[in-house]
Parts: structure tokens; C-alpha cells; sequence
């Protein structure tokens, strides 16, 4: 009889292969929770409650926005590669230049926090505003950060999991995004 660890993880290959993306935005939801939790965390004064609506908006996020965006990109990326009949070993290189410098990092970070201005009541220009402002540096530390992820997982691991390595990896990208671009917090009130 195989392991409790070997039977979970035959059961969510099931569930990758019959409902791709349902169990992605599922571990979307999980993974890019506990990413928020993580930076929470290592922001929190003293015994501060988790602040549940940040948490609720990258859950959010990560389940109904990124997850089945991100399933269609690999996918995308890896018919590209096909048609083009790229040689095996330039596919981790042409998927990366593709995604890193042509339009999936541009995109997704600009949506992620469009997004999430949108999902804290900010206005649609305000929104743009916030694109503006943090697209360029949100770039510059993505490229320092997922372009060795990235080829190692275009190079190792199988299309049907490259969302799922980047999942993984996103705990840690997400709480740096969550420290580094704080979501807007509430003004202190002030007592007279």
C-alpha cells in the first residue's frame, strides 16, 4: 500500500489531468493565501490578527484571476514552441524570452496590481495610477527572481505542472510582492 504522501499526490495528478483548471485555481487560492499569510507575518506588530480582506483579495487573486490566466499561457507557450518547431534545447530559453520580455510578465504584474487597486475600492484611474507607478520596479526584481525559476522549469518540469512550480514558488514571490507593495492600508483615525 502506497504512502499517504504517494496516494495525495497520485490524487491530485488525477485531478490535474480530469479538472486542470479547477485544481489549479484551487492551489492558486492555497498558495497565494499562504504567500499574503507569509508576508503578513513578517510584517506584523506584536499579536496584530491576520488582516483577513488583504487575505481574502489575493486568495481571491490567485484562484479566479491568475490561476486559469496562467493555465492558458503555458499552454499558449508550449503550442508556440510547437509550431515553430523549436529544437529541444532552445524551448526553456524561447519559452522564457517569450514570457519574460515579451508580454506575460508585463501583463501579469500589471494585472496584479490593477487588480488588486480595483479590489480595495480604488477607482479605475487610480488603479491605472498604481499600474504606473509599480509595473517598472515589480519588473525589474521579477526578472532578478524568475528568470532562473523559469528556465529551470521550462527545461524539467512537464507543461501540465509548470503552473504548479510556479504556484509553489509564488509563496515566496507573492509575500515579497505583498511587503514590497504593501495593499493599501487604513488610515490611522484620529482621536481628539
Amino acid at each position: 500500500m502506497a504512502s499517504l504522501p504517494a496516494r495525495l499526490a497520485a490524487r491530485y495528478e488525477t485531478c490535474l489531468v480530469g479538472w486542470p483548471v479547477p485544481t489549479k485555481m484551487a492551489t492558486g487560492a492555497c498558495l497565494w493565501g499562504l504567500g499574503d499569510v507569509v508576508a503578513q507575518s513578517a510584517t506584523r506588530k506584536g499579536d496584530d490578527a491576520v488582516d483577513a480582506p488583504r487575505l481574502a483579495r489575493a486568495v481571491t487573486f490567485g484562484c479566479v484571476i491568475h490561476a486559469p490566466i496562467a493555465h492558458v499561457h503555458y499552454e499558449f507557450l508550449e503550442s508556440f514552441v510547437q509550431r515553430l518547431k523549436v529544437p529541444s534545447g532552445r524551448v526553456p530559453l524561447v519559452k522564457l524570452v517569450m514570457e519574460q520580455f515579451v508580454y506575460w510578465g508585463y501583463f501579469s504584474n500589471a494585472l496584479y496590481h490593477f487588480a488588486m487597486a480595483t479590489m480595495e475600492g480604488e477607482t479605475t484611474s487610480a488603479a491605472c495610477d498604481r499600474v504606473r507607478d509599480r509595473l517598472w520596479p515589480t519588473m525589474v526584481a521579477q526578472w532578478s527572481f524568475w528568470i532562473p525559476v523559469q528556465y529551470l522549469n521550462f527545461r524539467f518540469a512537464p507543461v501540465r505542472h509548470q503552473l504548479n512550480v510556479v504556484l509553489a514558488t509564488s509563496v515566496v514571490w507573492t509575500a515579497f510582492l505583498s511587503y514590497t507593495f504593501p495593499q493599501k492600508e487604513e488610515a490611522p483615525s484620529e482621536e481628539l
